[in-house]
């Protein structure tokens, strides 16, 4: 199975990084043999992936990444670098190849510190592949010294080494960075193609994949995860009995409450599995080992992961209720559907009568007023207004 398979619905990006990377191997290959050097070529050593959640930015960067580190014989042959098979392609698609590096974060930004030693990287040969590949999956979270320090890598790159950003849009980026970039944008993958996808590759029952598929808008691992997670589905439903509760203040009230608990269940979930098993793990390396008093010294470092900890719980919480808006967006979004009599498929089938109801019982100017505050309230977030108190002025918004 070649690298660019996992480019679900992408036909177009992935012909251009095909491309891109046949250009990549005849380089290497003619600087090997002596012919002109790399960084004196067509080769373009900084690229930007844009586009919706769920459309596959990383799985986009990290393919490129693998056909970039393709080993395969085959090439020789005329074969197309990105094999799938070959050890560089494994490597780099599991994270472990030596000259890949992929950079994600749990936490809310990407600090000067961490990007110092990234640029600090990225001025190395490449150890024992054919490029230094930098994958930065969250490039829409370097803070704005960050982005400074990591434009004069991105302006003067090494010979061998390529940047491989991702982020939602463009104005994610500072533009003097993304005018350095090559851009691709890939685009919210087909329902019908994220549900083969979860057949093939997962095994899911068809019924239950067209429905996730359906449900997600397109979203690949949020349709994986509601297809595979009976807790993802419940919280969701939860979610989509929303509009029937905020009748009156105390039913919008503890709307916003429950809404708020989802979210920290989830940022606690993923304590419980991550955070003890990583303070374990800092102990044993520091010379503490389990239930072992910790050397002199070390309340620092231990102080600093609390730290970090705390931060990746408030971005899980986070994520966990945007994710939750998203749902609250495509709900309106079916009753609009419905309301304008459009020829547009619901997302939200199975919550078919509830939309119909609501649709009945308002207008497309209240339905469009709803829209609003739930995206002003995802807005507010972004602003790190409480989140209890933004999610409560949206239920109460919901009522108008």
């Amino acid at each position: 199975m070649a690298v660019w398979d996992d480019l679900v619905g992408q036909e177009r990006v992935a012909e251009q990084l095909a491309a891109a990377a046949r250009d990549a191997d005849a380089l290497v290959t003619t600087h090997a043999a002596g012919g002109p050097d790399p960084d004196a070529s067509s080769m373009t050593h900084a690229w930007l992936f844009t586009g919706p959640p769920g459309s596959g930015r990383a799985t986009a960067a990290r393919a490129f990444a693998a056909a970039l580190q393709c080993v395969s014989p085959d090439r020789a042959l005329g074969g197309v670098p990105g094999c799938g098979f070959c050890d560089g392609c494994h490597t780099s698609l599991v994270g472990t190849h030596a000259d890949v590096e992929i950079i994600r974060t749990d936490l809310l930004s990407i600090g000067v510190k961490e990007t110092r030693e990234l640029v600090r990287r990225a001025q190395l040969s490449p150890a024992g592949g054919r490029w230094q590949v930098i994958v930065m999956e969250d490039a829409d979270r370097l803070t704005e010294g960050a982005g400074n320090v990591l434009l004069k890598a991105v302006e003067e790159p090494a010979p061998r080494t390529v940047w491989l950003l991702c982020a939602p849009s463009l104005e994610d980026v500072l533009p003097t960075i993304r005018s350095r970039c090559r851009h691709l944008t890939l685009r919210t993958p087909p329902v019908e193609a994220v549900a083969d996808v979860l057949v093939r590759r997962d095994g899911i029952d068809p019924q239950i994949a067209a429905a996730a598929a359906r449900a997600t808008q397109g979203h690949i691992d949020r349709a994986r995860r509601l297809a595979t997670d009976e807790g993802a589905r419940a919280r969701r439903a939860v979610v989509l009995k929303l509009p029937l509760r905020v009748d009156d203040v105390g039913g919008c009230l503890r709307a916003a409450q429950e809404l708020i608990d989802a979210a920290g269940e989830d940022a606690k979930q993923v304590a419980e599995e991550v955070d003890v098993k990583e303070t374990e793990e800092m102990k044993a390396a520091l010379g503490g080992g389990q239930g072992g008093r910790m050397p002199r010294g070390t309340a620092g470092v231990m102080k600093d992961l609390e730290e970090r900890q705390k931060r990746r719980k408030t971005r899980t919480q986070r994520d966990s209720l945007d994710l939750a808006l998203t749902d609250l967006t495509a709900f309106y979004r079916d009753v609009l559907t419905l309301q304008l009599r459009a020829r547009t498929a619901l997302a939200n089938e199975d919550v078919r009568d509830s939309v119909e109801r609501i649709a009945r019982d308002t207008t497309p100017e209240r339905t469009l007023r709803r829209i609003e505050a739930v995206l002003a309230c995802r807005e507010a977030l972004d602003r790190n207004v409480a989140p209890l108190l933004a999610v409560e002025a949206m239920t109460m918004a919901l009522r108008d």
